[in-house]
């Protein structure tokens, strides 16, 4: 089957032909390329947009704006990044990661979109041509959504207050079993004072642990302090089965892989 491509300057024109049956964004074409070369006969018609401005990345007073067609390449280079790299450097081989973009990882289906995952833990907003929202807002309208993402804001975390794991069976490049990240803010006794905690693979999208997160305020990270808040890991998840594993081994590790990150 052909596939046609429309190429435009502007993310307007890019949005008004989106609006037609068959047609899908493509951006780094990680996930869309391949599935209509495996015969996705839902796909006729891809569009893309030239604008440079989406694969900027501007970093100014604690805050970066990542455009949706930034790489996980660039970002795992970019000097000012170091805290978002390894969450970068979780995106498939190097292959991958010079196409995979950030609009593409919001958008991708579990067990892929590893960089959402940190993400949603950090609280960015997504960007469209007209609007910003909280990403939270973006995962749960994601699905009827035709508007192209234009970037993605965020606060850049310290590095001694972010984390992030993935777990996979092929090491470095395989598909995700989980990933969770964890923004952590401390007081100076160590006790947690603020939590965010997002999983992959917990759901068809990446998902908040907000039990864990309740749980883990007023606690130091300690093996018997985190307990109560390991043992409510599993609260308001949906993992996914797939070729790699099932939603029954996922949910038995999430806790196991959750205590070694806090633990860290």
């Amino acid at each position: 089957m052909s596939l046609a491509l429309q190429t435009f300057s502007s993310v307007k024109d890019a949005n008004a032909a989106l609006q037609a049956a068959g047609t899908r964004y493509l951006g780094g074409g990680t996930l869309v390329v391949r599935a209509a070369n495996e015969g996705d006969v839902s796909v006729s018609s891809l569009v893309r947009v030239t604008d440079p401005g989406l694969s900027r990345i501007a970093v100014s007073g604690g805050k970066v704006r990542l455009g949706a067609a930034v790489t996980m390449a660039a970002i795992a280079r970019h000097p000012e990044l170091a805290a978002l790299a390894p969450a970068a450097r979780a995106v498939g081989g190097p292959a991958i990661r010079n196409m995979a973009t950030v609009g593409g990882n919001l958008f991708a289906p579990a067990p892929y979109g590893d960089f959402a995952v940190a993400l949603l833990a950090l609280g960015a907003t997504v960007v469209t041509e007209d609007s910003e929202m909280p990403i939270e807002a973006f995962f749960a309208a994601r699905d009827g959504s035709r508007a192209i993402v234009t970037g993605a804001n965020v606060a850049l975390p310290g590095t001694d207050c972010f984390r992030f794991l993935k777990v996979s069976r092929v090491k470095p490049k395989g598909v995700s079993v989980l990933s969770i990240a964890a923004l952590l803010q401390r007081a100076p006794d160590g006790t947690v004072t603020s939590t965010r905690i997002a999983m992959g693979c917990m759901a068809d999208r990446p998902i908040r642990a907000l039990a864990t997160e309740k749980a883990l305020l007023g606690c130091k990270l300690t093996p018997r302090e985190i307990a109560p808040a390991l043992a409510v890991a599993g609260e308001g998840i949906a993992p996914i089965t797939d070729p790699i594993a099932s939603a029954w081994y996922r949910a038995e590790v999430l806790p196991v892989y959750l205590g070694r990150l806090l633990s860290n």
